[in-house]
């Protein structure tokens, strides 16, 4: 487990701002929760919060307790099992962090199979953390950088995903 760290934490909800007002979160890869836990902090409406592993699962699940965090659902399972499992539900989100284990591709992975589910509502926002060593993960056709910033050996990726194609 890698939590992500405070400065890294203030900088992305400094990025972005009111997006996360009322926000419905998927933070995929949860870890400890710092992330979906901070986005309900700041306003979010609801926030899901998935990891595989039983031990840093434990620790998230204590977290939510502690901090009372209303809002906010646990998910004990693989990320791409979690997606595919959100579809089933009809859930979409507006903001989406994906903070894997660094160097193995899951960002990439977990993107894939994002825009494949439609988890994600047109104009959401992806906020991809990765080591600053790794190269820039491969996004789905159509999402756009829209920030990138390094802090040491961490790098966050902020992706926009376009706005639905009105048809005519």
């Amino acid at each position: 487990m890698r939590p992500t760290s405070d400065r890294v934490r203030e900088s992305v909800f400094g990025i972005l701002g009111s997006r996360v007002e009322g926000a419905g979160v998927l933070d995929l890869f949860a870890g400890t929760g710092a992330l979906g836990l901070e986005a309900l902090s700041r306003g979010a409406r609801s926030a899901i919060l998935v990891e595989q592993d039983p031990a840093a699962f434990s620790v998230l699940r204590r977290n939510v307790e502690t901090l009372r965090a209303e809002g906010a659902e646990l998910l004990n399972m693989d990320s791409l099992r979690a997606l595919r499992h959100l579809k089933s539900r009809g859930r979409r989100f507006r903001l989406v962090f994906l903070d894997p284990p660094y160097g193995r591709g899951l960002a990439s992975r977990a993107a894939e199979e994002m825009e494949s589910c439609g988890v994600a509502e047109p104009g959401a926002m992806v906020v991809v953390e990765e080591s600053s060593r790794e190269a820039v993960p491969q996004m789905p056709p159509g999402w756009e950088i829209a920030d990138d910033r390094r802090y040491g050996d961490t790098r966050v990726i902020f992706y926009e995903i376009p706005e639905a194609k009105e048809t005519t």
